[in-house]
């Protein structure tokens, strides 16, 4: 299966789809420091750093197609769409028609297959409008559709992280999203707990892993020897860390004392999600915004590093990201974990399969490894 990748980001995506073996060979990233991530872990793909918009159709139309299937995936910036910002959750913001740069790119290349992924807010913003454009656009290309809810935590990877998928198909067949399987729960502890202990302010690189490994997830994703990268920790105040001593597992910014919240004008108004301490024993809660929200490690006083969120993402210790830590936390959390899209595209992988069509890749891309068999 042939692919290009929309609004690519750091490659979460295009990570999941090699996974389940198809080949990418096309990308497009407005974002330059996202934009040159996916350069340096996809060096075989065509990678374009540039505003969709100005894409022309000669771009598109130069990916090679073979006689196997063709797709597009990707997901529109989906900020507007999330619970956490109910202000720009309306018809009336630009960013929100984001989805209607993607289209265009499908009416070009005319895939067989089509996969949008966005936060479950689409479904009720602006009371579902956006949703019902999209619907409707594709029902025009003459695909059949199929969408719905997908956590990551029911397909291996260690979050309760909820995402919308549509699969769309020109076949005549629509394809299913695939059922959870509540069988796979992978904690925080085992996709963490090898990895080296560290100080607010961190700046370290290459680092020995600190202890065996605690899980087949993290033995998966132990994709290099002796030790891996990104041990970058926000250098946060000695009043932030004060505080993070003070929150229990589960807990948030209620278990800190009333006077060390004193430079927040209400602090009952803060947000559940604002310094919520990780549980060792379940998955991670969503780490999109883990910078801001100062979520805390389960059990150093301190916020994620980069490489424990990319683990938590489930990107491999060999990916790398590019540009300052601020940068590298954005890509990581905004990055749709590559496992849970290997499951979406494993899943049209086997429908094409059971067709009698011919494709490229493996007899089961993602078997084998925690979470994803």
């Amino acid at each position: 299966m042939v692919a290009i990748d929309l609004f690519a980001g750091a490659g979460g995506m295009s990570t999941g789809a090699k996974l389940a073996g198809i080949d990418v060979r096309l990308a497009v990233e407005q974002d330059q420091y996202a934009a040159n991530t996916f350069h340096l872990n996809h060096p075989s793909t065509r990678s374009i750093a540039d505003d969709i918009r100005r894409i022309d159709r000669a771009a598109i139309n130069s990916v090679r197609r073979d006689p196997s299937p063709t797709i597009n995936f990707g997901g529109p910036p989906c900020q507007s769409f999330s619970f956490s910002n109910t202000r720009t959750s309306t018809a009336r913001n630009e960013q929100n028609w984001l989805f209607h740069n993607f289209l265009p790119i499908v009416r070009i290349w005319e895939p067989d297959y089509a996969v949008f992924e966005n936060v479950q807010g689409i479904l009720t913003t602006a009371k579902g409008l956006f949703l019902e454009q999209i619907l409707e656009q594709f029902h025009r290309q003459r695909y059949e559709l199929s969408y719905g809810l997908l956590n990551g935590r029911d397909f291996g990877v260690p979050q309760d992280r909820t995402r919308f998928f549509l699969i769309a198909a020109r076949n005549g067949q629509a394809i299913t999203l695939q059922r959870p399987d509540h069988s796979k729960v992978v904690t925080v502890s085992d996709a963490i707990k090898d990895l080296p202990r560290l100080r607010t302010r961190a700046t370290l690189d290459r680092t020995p892993y600190s202890a065996t490994p605690p899980s087949k997830y993290a033995i998966g994703l132990r994709t290099i020897q002796g030790g891996c990268s990104c041990h970058y920790v926000t250098n946060n105040s000695t009043a932030i860390v004060k505080r993070n001593k003070h929150i229990l597992p589960r807990g948030n910014w209620e278990n800190i004392p009333s006077n060390m919240m004193e430079n927040y004008a209400d602090r009952t108004r803060c947000h559940t999600g604002i310094y919520k301490r990780h549980a060792s024993t379940r998955p991670s809660v969503v780490i999109a915004n883990y910078r801001m929200n100062m979520l805390i490690h389960p059990s150093q006083d301190r916020g994620l590093s980069v490489r424990e969120a990319s683990r938590i993402q489930s990107f491999s210790d060999s990916y790398r990201f590019s540009g300052s830590i601020g940068f590298q936390q954005q890509q990581v959390g905004n990055a749709v974990p590559p496992l849970l899209s290997a499951a979406v595209f494993a899943q049209i992988q086997r429908v094409i399969r059971l067709a009698g069509v011919s494709t490229i890749g493996r007899d089961d891309p993602i078997r084998g490894r925690e979470g994803g068999s």
